[in-house]
């Protein structure tokens, strides 16, 4: 389990839902793990209740089943759930990226190119979990830029579903397309083109369909009968 260090001024729950989250997303909990609160707080050196706390939340969204007196198990992915996170996920950044068409500044393009090199160098590198980092990054950056934040909080819980299906892609498939999917997102909105961006980016999140059957093959004990 891979634990960061914990951010100035995140409370102990928030530090939890972090760390599993990002345990869950990049597969370090594998599907249908069992975890207990006790000892992922004794990883993270807090307390029981946080722990519990994030859990409960994680459990509303699906991705973690609570059994009382026994423990939490990593949910299997459910493909009806994962669908419903890529439309949650579909219809928010295809907004957003309309809405950064508008009147994106020159540092704000810098910095998603800064981002696209990075993802460059990681996948030319094989650092996969540091292209998933700047990936995840590069969506978020659209948020960010158009004062979406708090929707941008909302949506990721939810999102997870989705994400470590991605995830699961990136790695088993190794398909280079979503680089190039990035690369014509941002291309779109330097040219303030709202309705190629939006065209793009539901590609983009569309593309796990494609790869959806190949990859329950090869990981069939991780998925939802």
């Amino acid at each position: 389990m891979h634990i960061s260090e914990r951010l100035a001024k995140e409370t102990g729950k928030e530090f939890a839902l972090r760390t599993i989250i990002d345990n869950i997303v990049t597969l370090e909990l594998v599907p249908g793990t069992m975890v207990s609160a006790n000892e992922l707080a004794a990883k993270l050196g807090i307390s029981r209740t946080p722990v519990r706390e994030a859990l409960n939340e994680l459990s509303k969204t699906g991705i973690i089943e609570v059994f009382p007196q026994s423990g939490s198990r990593i949910s299997l992915i459910d493909l009806a759930l994962v669908d419903e996170s890529r439309f949650l996920r579909n219809t928010l950044e295809c907004a957003v990226v309309k809405e950064a068409c508008k009147d994106i500044k020159e540092e704000e393009l810098l910095r998603l190119k800064e981002n696209m090199k990075l993802q460059d160098f990681y996948m030319e590198n094989h650092m996969t979990d540091k292209f998933l980092e700047a990936d995840d990054e590069f969506h978020r950056i659209f948020f960010e830029l158009t004062g979406k934040m708090e929707i941008y909080e909302l949506m990721k819980n939810f999102s997870i579903h989705f994400d470590r299906l991605r995830n699961i892609t990136v790695v088993a498939v190794k398909d280079l397309k979503v680089i190039g999917d990035h690369r014509e997102i941002l291309d779109a909105v330097e040219k303030n083109d709202p309705d190629r961006a939006v065209q793009i980016m539901d590609k983009h999140l569309s593309r796990y369909k494609f790869d959806a059957e190949q990859i329950k093959k090869e990981y069939a004990d991780y998925f939802k009968e």
